[in-house]
């Protein structure tokens, strides 16, 4: 069975600062909301699961969202406490604050911007699996190339890294999916899933907003089909997808299929 595990980090949309553009926190919580409660509405329609990794900041000015995430199915995991800050004592406390908020169990953590962070504090935080490694060569990003490409394991700890193509490891993640014609980027998915069984795709809540606003300021690669065109290409994939007859799961139902 070929299985798509559709994740999305949902976050304050804290990216315009990396751009050299202020933006407002209420703005920031605005934006990823509406973001958000559209990706829900997309997988009600599909009648799909997927996880949602989330900052306790996002979670905190969202409880609506966290409540219909867990109403609808879908899996919570950790984002961090907060997306442009950390500490390693935030690894149990946005667990324990995200199991508060949502009154369910938190078992997945995947850092802010898919950045390093150390395994045996992951687990000693209570975690099950990480899921915070892009296994890629990208410059002033991602070193990553010679590390594992699928799941594997850290002592007790399971690591999901996302998914990239086999061999060359062109990286599948939301980048790839603005900027490549639908119809490659859907051949390097087939491609993947077929090696691999499995397909670790992720996203934001900001790239289903218009990201082409001058006050922004992102360059093209960045902003280039969002808003709009983000939920039509994302539809079309979805589908597409299913018309295959891969399934759809949460991180945390399939991984506990693996042990």
């Amino acid at each position: 069975m070929k299985t798509v595990l559709l994740s999305f980090d949902i976050e304050e949309f804290d990216m315009p600062l990396e751009y050299e553009r202020n933006i407002v926190f209420e703005q920031q919580i605005r934006v990823s909301a509406t973001g958000t409660e559209t990706i829900l509405n997309i997988l009600q329609q599909h009648q799909i699961p997927a996880t949602f990794f989330s900052t306790v900041v996002f979670a905190s000015h969202a409880k609506d969202l966290i409540q219909r995430i867990n109403n609808e199915g879908h899996e919570l995991a950790s984002h961090g406490y907060f997306h442009s800050a950390f500490e390693t004592k935030h690894l149990l406390q946005s667990r324990v604050e995200l199991e508060r908020i949502s009154g369910k169990p938190v078992t997945g953590f995947r850092m802010a911007r898919m950045m390093p962070v150390d395994d045996d504090a992951i687990e000693q935080a209570g975690y099950t699996y990480n899921s915070s490694l892009n296994p890629v060569y990208l410059p002033g990003r991602y070193n990553n190339f010679f590390k594992p490409r699928t799941l594997f394991k850290t002592k007790s700890l399971l690591q999901l890294p996302a998914s990239a193509t086999p061999v060359i490891r062109f990286p599948l993640f939301w980048l790839s999916f603005h900027n490549l014609p639908l119809w490659l980027y859907k051949s390097a998915c087939a491609r993947t899933i077929h090696r691999d069984g499995y397909l670790n795709i992720y996203f934001h809540p900001w790239e289903f907003t218009d990201l082409t606003r001058a006050e922004y300021n992102f360059p093209k690669f960045v902003s280039k089909n969002t808003g709009e065109q983000m939920i039509v290409r994302f539809n079309t994939w979805i589908a597409w997808m299913k018309d295959q007859g891969y399934t759809f799961s949460t991180i945390s139902d399939f991984l506990a299929g693996k042990k």
